[in-house]
């Protein structure tokens, strides 16, 4: 009755995972299965209430798509426009404002718009993402949102040019803003005030980023999206856009010394380092979907004839690994922590930098993901020979064990301590075969992490119809592989990776002994073809590992049974004691 009750509540919660999984991942991952539209040919129709955001990130309404292709064209066409150009970023800069306003990244693709992926879209567009440089100040004429600077006629912002932008007011003070950039993504704004006047000013000079959050990249409970910063050397990510609506004036004040503070999508940033320490920082929520990341440098007294100046520096583009701890090493403090880690960074780093090393020797990261699961795999047989010797050691004493059961079933203590003092005298240890799985769980988590997380990863192909394997299999057999014209229910959706995964896996458990217990036998069973639904919606990459895993599990299980042939027939005589059990109870 008691193995009844417990196959019954083993059923009911596989069917409760397999289910609710679905509504998981759902909510995780909302386009995980679903066709990307291309922003280059809006549906009217489609996504006329907006949808929610991607891991990609990008604008999603239809409506939004269309007004930015039409909008972008028209702003970028105004005249007066500086052009940058460097290895990193290219773009241009709007005299009106001085503003950082357009800039698309050299290296990374928009494959939806067969493009440059974009960072900066301007002032009034959809997808508007900017930065500013500028001053407030009391009784002083200052440059207004819509100035118009002056630049040297032909001026072009590269690594070897640049470019300086000057604006004069009626009062005789020379405002001035120098942009410079290198080859990755930083900018340097270095902002003066000349007061060729007759009387002393007070100007505050600030940094602003302001972006939509239509744009934003999905925000999960492992992966932020949104405002961001650091703060006395320590990352915060604390900060979601929902949450600023419902602050007091719809306003965040941040504590302690600023290091750099901006906003974060899963593969892009936007982020502000001041050349000193600021006196504040604040995330602002202005309404309409629109946010700011503002930072504040103390007030500046400049007599006549005087002059004073800040430097701030502006990092717009990828989160780059490298390229992020090249700029931590200037001192930017934990700008490498850009990159939501979390607690294992310690762990998933060295992972991710072995898996480019890997790749860099293979061309290939598919390929680099198979000879890291060998490299780890290797390293792990001397415990796998352990735990093949703790089996074997276990099997060894199990007449012990029934003698045990047999002898003190009515004295549950008494069993706990003589079965422990057997173990102790027998020198077997029962959690040794469990500690190749704990092994593994970290490397499969970075593993994990990295695929979602770094965007060395995205779009990065494998072979045949594996063309991302940050991104989950798009060969769905309940479709044909897209040859049936219809989109298959996500919990569903099993691909070629998933039903290796699980046929792999069957076979790994079938090369074990078989449970006496029912229950188990029944878990044991089902558990390979419930993984499969389970990992389905995963990304390519970490299905690759498993399935490899998986595959050197079965070579090494058929290798150890060779070497140890009695531990092989013990393993046939238990497998067969377990089937005649079964048939005699039908």
């Amino acid at each position: 009755m008691q193995n009844q009750r417990n196959l019954i509540l083993a059923v009911v919660l596989c069917a409760l995972l397999l289910f609710g999984w679905d509504s998981a991942i759902s909510y995780f991952y909302p386009h995980a299965n679903k066709p990307v539209v291309a922003a280059a040919s809006p549906s009217p129709a489609a996504g006329a209430n907006g949808a929610a955001p991607t891991r990609e990130g990008g604008l999603m309404n239809a409506a939004d798509r269309a007004a930015e292709v039409r909008d972008l064209k028209s702003a970028l066409a105004a005249p007066g426009r500086i052009a940058i150009q460097a290895p990193g970023l290219s773009g241009s800069i709007n005299p009106a404002g001085a503003l950082l306003d357009d800039l698309v990244t050299v290296r990374h693709k928009n494959v939806e718009l067969n493009g440059p992926e974009r960072i900066f879209s301007p002032v009034g567009t959809p997808a508007e993402h900017y930065a500013q440089i500028g001053w407030d100040g009391q009784n002083v004429e200052i440059p207004a949102p819509n100035t118009l600077w002056t630049a040297p006629a032909g001026a072009k912002l590269t690594p070897e040019t640049p470019v300086t932008l000057t604006w004069t007011n009626a009062a005789g003070l020379v405002f001035e803003i120098t942009y410079a950039i290198d080859k990755d993504y930083m900018i340097t704004a270095n902002a003066k005030v000349a007061n060729r006047g007759t009387a002393p000013v007070t100007v505050t000079p600030f940094a602003r980023i302001g972006r939509t959050k239509k744009t934003a990249s999905l925000d999960t409970w492992n992966i932020h999206s949104g405002p961001f910063g650091a703060f006395d050397g320590k990352v915060s990510f604390d900060t979601n856009y929902d949450d600023m609506a419902e602050l007091p004036g719809a306003i965040q004040v941040n504590e302690g010394k600023t290091d750099w503070i901006g906003f974060t999508d899963i593969y892009w940033m936007s982020a502000l380092i001041p050349g000193s320490p600021t006196a504040s920082s604040n995330y602002r929520a202005i309404g309409g979907d629109l946010y700011q990341a503002n930072m504040f440098y103390r007030p500046v007294a400049v007599a006549p004839g005087q002059s004073a100046g800040t430097s701030t520096r502006l990092f717009a583009g990828a989160k780059e690994g490298d390229v992020l701890s090249a700029y931590q090493k200037t001192g930017i403090a934990n700008f490498s922590l850009a990159i939501d880690w979390g607690w294992f960074r310690w762990f998933e780093e060295p992972i991710f930098w072995l898996l480019k090393k890997l790749f860099s020797l293979a061309g290939n990261f598919g390929v680099a993901i198979i000879l890291l699961t060998l490299i780890v795999r290797g390293i792990m047989f001397p415990i796998a020979q352990r735990q093949f010797a703790s089996m074997a050691a276990m099997k060894a004493i199990q007449p012990k064990m029934k003698a045990l059961q047999e002898r003190y079933k009515d004295d549950k203590q008494k069993l706990q301590q003589e079965t422990m003092a057997l173990y102790k005298s027998e020198g077997v240890n029962p959690l040794g075969g469990c500690l190749p799985i704990f092994l593994q769980i970290p490397v499969f988590f970075a593993l994990y992490k990295v695929l979602t997380l770094a965007v060395e990863m995205r779009h990065q192909p494998f072979v045949l119809w594996i063309k991302d394997l940050s991104a989950p299999d798009p060969a769905h057999i309940l479709n044909a592989f897209g040859l049936l014209p219809f989109d298959v229910p996500s919990f569903l959706a099993i691909g070629v990776l998933a039903v290796l995964l699980g046929v792999t896996m069957w076979l790994q458990f079938k090369l074990n002994p078989s449970s006496p217990d029912p229950v188990q036998q029944q878990v044991f069973a089902i558990m390979p073809w419930l993984m499969m639904f389970i990992m389905a919606p995963f990304a390519a990459g970490l299905l690759i590992y498993w399935i490899t895993s998986n595959v050197l599990t079965i070579a090494q299980q058929k290798y150890l049974y060779a070497r140890h042939p009695q531990m092989k027939a013990m393993v046939d005589k238990e497998r067969a004691d377990v089937a005649a059990a079964k048939k005699a109870a039908k």
